[in-house]
């Protein structure tokens, strides 16, 4: 649809959150007529949920502030299967006491982003999926999937194409999801499902199960995936994800994530992680040069105090100016110097670890990429062809490499 009447779909339409929607005059019809209550879905496979489930949490907490009620459904009993959607391998099976404590380090994010004084909802697909009976569920639910249709979704075609194992407990993923969707429409009239554009099948299969079980019209709303400027996927890597609990990753880092971001990036991340308005964000994403560089330090501030409240961003921030701005830390790490011709023809990242010290060779600094230990500008290097560029250079002219958490070097094109 061009142009939505319900506050709720027209606001994450203007920001881009919006990639599928199932009956989108259907959905803006109920989201105008009054409030509606939807969900997402978050596996407890780790303590931290990372940054690529910011997007859906940022849709929860704007269903909230448009008037309606979002539930943060906890997978307690799926996460003890995990979902094969965009995996190559089976996650390793965890354990009940596991997932339990996940669930608890998971659950203060939550607080950050939604009201729960105000009807936000956690709730937990364990207390459903734990109770069922192996046949009867299979007869009641299980009939209603083919095996047909099951083999044409992408989380099972991506496993085969590549003879990938993947197990009947997985196999069962999805319609344990479906199944999840019925049971939150039963239990708190859920009619909505969100999630990232890789869950749109999964959902789906959700709406034909309430249908077919329950006569119920159910809703699918997906978000496009998540990239840079330069295609790829922002903020998971293989070697280290972007975690938003504060003990897997400090305020300091995750302001400087968003800090160091791409600069064809930087206006659609303000619409999506800010709350900042539109006009103002059209404004600030105009700005070219040092102005964008401020621009990218209003879009740490503004992402990172909604996750980490402002006192702490203000000190990550505080942290931040001294290092960069003052020289603080400048006068105590060391400083190497190189031509500023050398810089502007593209230097290889592999080229400045070994020309700083950080590393002795070049297959050294493989092996640290692959660990995830070197960092530039205290972001993660994940790309070993990464070639640095003037553009790389911080306010102060210095580009800052990093191996581990203790050694530092910064390089200054001369």
């Amino acid at each position: 649809m061009s142009a939505y009447k319900s506050e709720f779909l027209h606001d994450l339409a203007e920001r881009g959150f919006i990639h599928q929607v199932s009956d989108a005059e259907g959905l803006d019809a109920k989201a105008t007529a009054g409030p509606l209550t939807a969900y997402v879905g978050f596996d407890a496979t780790a303590p931290s949920l990372h940054i690529g489930n910011l997007l859906t949490i940022m849709m929860l907490r704007w269903l909230q502030k448009t008037g309606h009620r979002p539930i943060a459904l906890m997978g307690g009993g799926t996460s003890k299967i995990g979902d094969p959607s965009g995996k190559d391998a089976s996650r390793t099976l965890l354990t009940g006491a596991q997932i339990e404590a996940n669930i608890a380090s998971i659950r203060t994010v939550f607080s950050r982003f939604l009201d729960f004084d105000a009807g936000a909802m956690m709730a937990d697909n364990a207390e459903w999926l734990d109770l069922l009976h192996y046949i009867p569920f299979l007869r009641d639910v299980g009939r209603h999937f083919t095996i047909n249709k099951m083999l044409t979704f992408d989380s099972v075609k991506l496993r085969l194409e590549r003879e990938q194992p993947l197990t009947f407990l997985e196999f069962n993923y999805m319609i344990l999801q479906a199944y999840d969707f019925v049971e939150l429409y039963k239990r708190h009239g859920c009619i909505l499902q969100m999630g990232g554009s890789d869950q749109w099948g999964n959902i789906v299969n959700g709406i034909d199960l309430g249908r077919r079980l329950l006569n119920a019209q159910l809703f699918a709303l997906t978000t496009p995936l998540l990239t840079t400027s330069s295609g790829s996927k922002m903020g998971k890597t293989e070697t280290g994800a972007v975690w938003l609990n504060a003990d897997a990753m400090s305020p300091y880092d995750y302001w400087q994530f968003w800090r160091n971001c791409e600069d064809g990036d930087v206006g659609r991340l303000l619409k999506l992680f800010t709350e900042l308005p539109l006009d103002e964000i059209g404004r600030l994403a105009q700005l070219k040069g040092q102005e964008l560089n401020e621009t990218k330090m209003v879009l740490a501030t503004e992402a990172t105090a909604l996750l980490h409240g402002r006192a702490a961003t203000e000190q990550a921030a505080e942290t931040a100016r001294r290092t960069f701005e003052e020289g603080a830390l400048a006068e105590t790490l060391p400083t190497v110097e190189m031509p500023r011709a050398t810089l502007a023809a593209g230097l290889s990242v592999l080229d400045a670890a070994v020309h700083v010290g950080l590393v002795s060779s070049k297959s050294d600094a493989r092996r640290q990429i692959k660990g995830g230990g070197l960092r530039v500008n205290d972001v993660a290097v994940t790309d070993e062809k990464m070639a640095l560029t003037p553009r790389d250079l911080t306010p102060e002219g210095v580009i800052k490499l990093s191996l581990g958490r203790k050694r530092h070097v910064l390089l200054r094109p001369v």
